[in-house]
C-alpha cells in the first residue's frame, strides 16, 4: 500500500518573535510544496530518502537514541506504527520545493505532509490531529516550535494564529509576494536566544514593541480584508522596523528590504531572521520591477501566489 501527501511553505507577513510572547501572528501559505510519499515494507525499518540523504533503523529503535535530521519523520512513523500496532515497516520519500533553512516553512511543510501521508496508510485523521502530531514531531528537533508553521501548512490560506488557536482571514486577496533569499544560513535558535537577551536587558521597550506589534496586526488585518494593498504595506516597513529594533536584522537583510521597497508596496524580513529570505509585497503593476531590482543585484529571488491549499492527501 501506498499513500501521497503534499503541504505547503508558508510566509510570515506578521508577528515573528513576538507571537510566542502573547501576540497574534498572520501568516499565509505560497506556492512552493512538499509532497511526501510512504508505503509499507515488509522490513521490520523505517527507511527516508530526500535530496538531502537517507537514513534506515530499525522500526524498533528508541526515538531518544536516533540522531538525524529526519528525526521527525521517524517519529511520526513510530507513532502511527504504534498507534495501529503494525508490526512491519515504512519506506518514507520526501520531495520538497522549498529551499530549507530560509524561513519558508520547510521542516514544519515536511512535517504535515509526512504526518498526511504516513497517517493515511493506516486511517484518515482529521487536519487537528495531523497538526498536533507534526507539532509533536517538529518539538523532537526544535524544541520551542510554537505550532503556526505546522498549522498554516496543514490548513492553506492566511490565518491569525494566537497561541495554538487560529482563524481564516477572508479576503478576495489580488496580490502576490517577491520572495529573495539572503544565502545567509541561520540558526533559528540562536537568533530566538538572542531575542530572548534583548528582552531580557530591554524588557520595558520589548512591552512596548509587544504592544504596537499587536496594533499593527489588527491594522494588516483589516488591511488583508479590505485587499487594501498600500496600507497592508506600509504596515510591513512598520513591522520591519519593530525587527530590526529586537535585532534580528542585518546590512544585507536591509540593503535587499530598501531594494525591494524601490518598486513594492513594501517589505520585510519573513522568519526567524539573521539571515534567510524577505519579502516584498507585490500585483501586477510591480511584480516585474520589483524582481527584476533584485536579480539585477544577483540575489536569488522567485516570485509566489499566496492563500493556497494546504495538506492534500491522494
Amino acid at each position: 500500500m501506498k499513500s501521497t501527501a503534499s503541504a505547503p511553505g508558508k510566509v510570515i507577513l506578521f508577528g515573528e518573535h513576538f507571537v510566542v510572547h502573547g501576540t497574534k501572528a498572520i501568516l499565509c501559505s505560497i506556492d512552493k510544496r512538499v509532497t511526501v510519499s510512504s508505503e509499507i515494507i515488509s522490513d521490520k525499518k523505517i527507511i527516508v530518502k530526500s535530496d538531502l540523504g537517507q537514513i534506515s533503523v530499525n522500526s524498533s529503535e528508541p526515538i531518544s537514541k536516533i540522531k538525524s535530521s529526519f528525526k521527525p519523520f521517524i517519529f511520526i512513523a513510530k507513532k502511527m506504527m504504534e498507534e495501529f500496532n503494525h508490526n512491519a515497516g515504512i519506506s518514507i520519500e520526501i520531495n520538497s520545493e522549498i529551499p530549507s533553512g530560509v524561513g519558508l516553512g520547510s521542516s514544519s511543510a515536511c512535517c504535515v505532509a509526512a504526518a498526511g501521508s504516513i497517517s493515511a496508510l493506516f486511517s484518515k485523521l482529521s487536519k487537528e490531529k495531523i497538526v498536533q502530531l507534526s507539532i509533536d514531531a517538529e518539538k523532537t528537533v526544535f524544541e520551542r516550535a510554537s505550532g503556526a508553521d505546522t498549522t498554516i501548512s496543514a490548513h492553506g490560506g492566511i490565518i491569525e494564529y494566537d497561541m495554538g488557536e487560529f482563524h481564516p482571514i477572508k479576503s478576495k486577496i489580488s496580490f502576490s509576494l517577491v520572495i529573495a533569499n539572503s544565502t545567509i544560513i541561520h540558526s533559528t535558535n540562536k537568533v530566538v536566544t538572542k531575542v530572548n537577551e534583548f528582552r531580557k536587558k530591554n524588557n520595558v521597550e520589548f512591552s512596548e514593541l509587544c504592544n504596537q506589534e499587536s496594533k499593527l496586526i489588527q491594522k494588516a488585518q483589516e488591511s488583508i480584508m479590505n485587499n487594501d494593498i498600500v496600507s497592508l504595506g506600509k504596515c510591513m516597513n512598520e513591522n520591519q522596523m519593530y525587527l530590526e529594533k529586537i535585532g534580528v536584522s542585518n546590512e544585507k537583510l536591509q540593503t535587499m528590504i530598501a531594494i525591494a521597497e524601490r518598486s513594492s508596496f513594501g517589505a520585510k524580513i519573513t522568519g526567524a531572521g539573521g539571515g534567510g529570505c524577505i519579502i516584498a509585497l507585490v500585483n501586477d503593476s510591480n511584480i516585474n520591477e520589483t524582481l527584476q531590482n533584485l536579480k539585477r543585484e544577483k540575489y536569488e529571488c522567485f516570485t509566489t501566489k499566496i492563500g493556497v491549499e494546504g495538506l492534500n492527501t491522494f
